[in-house]
This record gives structure tokens, C-alpha cells and sequence, in this order.
């Protein structure tokens, strides 16, 4: 049922709705209508890339993950898994985000958890308009100033 409030003129609201040349035809605001989905995996790749653009995250992933994406970044074709270490749940508009990272030794874990969650909320909260509700942090190694890279830089000859 239509609520339907009187104006000045007497008639009804929807009534002078219809012959206001400002009426939208389909009803209401266009960018309104229908459904907008994000897919986990969108999350998950603006986590990914949000997080490592923190001072101090060396890496994303458990060792095992980080071991297993130096292999398939190496196979011709491969890109780099930029969602490593990264695992979300999107509702309808509430994302909740676990990140697994690994931080450069002599950081403080405190201020680069920190910072990883602002980055990271901000980031996913500009470009889906999802609440971000949590984002759990769990750092999984530290990363020695002597220890070898596990994926080697390429160099061009």
C-alpha cells in the first residue's frame, strides 16, 4: 500500500510527482536501482595490496604459501598472488578480514599492525563501500636482516 500525504493543492504527493517534470521514470534515484555483488576475491586483492604497501610488511603468507607462490610466480605466465595470505567473508555490506604477514626485523609489530589496519580499511571501505568490522592480524615470522630472499629478485641482463 502507497502512503500517499496531501499538498497545498489538495491532491496527493505520488499524483504531483507524476506531472513533475523532475520525476524519475522506474522510481527513485538511478544509481539506486538494482543490486551491486563483490566478490570475495575483489576484497581480498585490495586487502592484499594494502597491507604490503605498509612500511615494514615484508611479506604476505605462512611460509608453506610463500614457498608454493615463489613456484608459481616463476612459471612463465604466472602473476604474483597479490590476495597471499589474505582471507575475507563479504556480506551484503559488512566485511570481515584475516591477513597473515610477515614484518621486517626491528619494526615495532604494534605500529605496523596498526597501520595495516588503517591502510586496509580505508583502502577496501573507499572502493566497495563495505563497513569493514574487523581485521584481524596474525604475524606469522619475522623477517632477519641476513636471511635469503625466498623469491629472488630477477635481474635483466
Amino acid at each position: 500500500m502507497t502512503d500517499m500525504t496531501e499538498n497545498r493543492g489538495g491532491e496527493t504527493e505520488t499524483a504531483a510527482a507524476r506531472r513533475s517534470p523532475l520525476a524519475k521514470r522506474g522510481g527513485g534515484d538511478p544509481g539506486s536501482r538494482g543490486r551491486t555483488t563483490i566478490a570475495d576475491g575483489v576484497v581480498e586483492k585490495i586487502a592484499g595490496l594494502a597491507a604490503r604497501d605498509v612500511d615494514g610488511v615484508h611479506a604476505m603468507g605462512s611460509g608453506l604459501s610463500r614457498t608454493f607462490g615463489a613456484v608459481r610466480d616463476r612459471v612463465p605466465g604466472g602473476a604474483k598472488a597479490v590476495s597471499r595470505g589474505v582471507k575475507v567473508e563479504v556480506g551484503e555490506v559488512q566485511a570481515a578480514i584475516d591477513l597473515e604477514i610477515v614484518v621486517d626485523y626491528g619494526v615495532s609489530i604494534a605500529d605496523v599492525a596498526r597501520d595495516v589496519r588503517e591502510n586496509v580499511i580505508t583502502a577496501v571501505e573507499r572502493m566497495t563501500g563495505l563497513e569493514v568490522v574487523e581485521v584481524n592480524i596474525a604475524v606469522s615470522d619475522v623477517k632477519l636482516p641476513d636471511e635469503e630472499e625466498e623469491e629472488p629478485e630477477r635481474r635483466i641482463q
